[in-house]
């Protein structure tokens, strides 16, 4: 396994994070996997050299903290050995201040994640999206109390447009809030928009770049059809990918990505995998797994290095997308202006 520093910070995460959203409760999602099921990716997670575990607060409802905060402990892993982290802003009950980003839900959010995780402190806590109803000084000062009681170390975001995140960060440093030091945001093969704005100001201020959907929710294996079908329950009733991927191009980006993972002999995963690591100012991509020889496969991937030609070829195929995974980006239904694929 391949450690790297978290961005600017002295924390170190190995080269791949496993994302915990499909662990914890089947009623919450068909394809989830329940506790017992679970447990196996966790012992091969660790086996592997994998230090760093990404779950949230929405997960199945709180029950993929508890999943993977009774894993860690029953596997006899030391809490210095591991890097755990959270999220919050999704609703967590029906009353209007369970969900967001104000300091009485913060509040009250953190306490709850670390009861369900079974810790005195997650290593880092990132906000899930961007909440138009709060202050931004507000969320930051909410933080900034979570990092001061010793609830958190780090403080991370996640998918918003690059103007709202260099916006904190201005506002962190001239006020002297908690800064983020992580942004966990939407980006693989077939979404490339983040390239644009929000990578390029990561990597100029040192922030860490966590990639969820590096495989664009199993889109890239090469297994989902034109009509919205495929070889797998979530790839029949993830209705969140059928919104965010399948233009014509995505599938012509698909059909590249496997005739070079053909050549080499190596899965689809694999390769869309090592093309994100391989991009500037990634970290750490988040992969999610619920079969256990397809986290072997996505380990493997580590070793995988394309070259330049490789490379270009598939990035070929990428037309614009419209804007999507930021939370209020369901209404958007038209392409950017721009026609031309995004270059390096």
């Amino acid at each position: 396994m391949q450690y790297i520093s978290l961005g600017s910070t002295g924390l170190k995460v190995s080269r791949l994070c496993l994302g915990c959203m499909s662990y914890g409760s089947p009623a919450w999602r068909s394809w989830v996997l329940d506790e017992q099921a679970a447990r196996p990716f966790f012992e091969q997670a660790l086996a592997a050299g994998i230090n760093f575990f990404d779950t949230a607060n929405k997960y199945s409802d709180g029950e993929s903290e508890r999943v993977l905060g009774r894993a860690l402990k029953q596997l006899g892993v030391e809490r210095e050995q591991v890097v755990v982290a959270t999220k919050v802003y999704m609703p967590m009950g029906d009353s209007p201040n369970e969900r967001g980003l104000s300091k009485k839900h913060i509040r009250h959010a953190i306490d709850a994640s670390l009861k369900r995780l079974g810790m005195d402190y997650v290593d880092l806590y990132q906000i899930h999206r961007f909440d138009p109803s709060t202050p931004m000084e507000e969320t930051l000062e909410a933080l900034t109390d979570v990092v001061t009681a010793g609830k958190a170390l780090y403080v991370g975001a996640s998918s918003m447009y690059a103007w709202q995140f260099a916006k904190f960060l201005y506002l962190s440093d001239q006020v002297g809030y908690a800064r983020f030091v992580s942004m966990q945001n939407h980006y693989n093969l077939i979404y490339r928009e983040e390239e644009r704005e929000m990578i390029p100001l990561c990597r100029e201020e040192g922030i860490a770049v966590i990639p969820w959907s590096p495989l664009a929710r199993g889109f890239l294996a090469g297994n989902r059809q034109p009509d919205r079908s495929g070889d797998t329950t979530r790839a029949g009733t993830d209705e969140h990918a059928h919104r965010m991927y399948y233009q014509q191009d995505d599938f012509s980006v698909v059909k590249r990505l496997s005739e070079i993972a053909e050549g080499r002999g190596a899965s689809n995963a694999q390769i869309a995998l090592a093309w994100v690591l391989q991009q500037p100012g990634v970290t750490t991509p988040i992969v999610g797994a619920t079969k256990q020889h397809h986290l072997a496969e996505l380990v493997d991937a580590l070793e995988i290095s394309l070259d330049d030609e490789e490379l270009a070829a598939l990035m070929e195929f990428y037309r614009p997308h419209p804007v999507r995974g930021h939370g209020s980006d369901k209404a958007a239904s038209n392409p950017p202006a721009a026609t031309t694929a995004i270059t390096k």
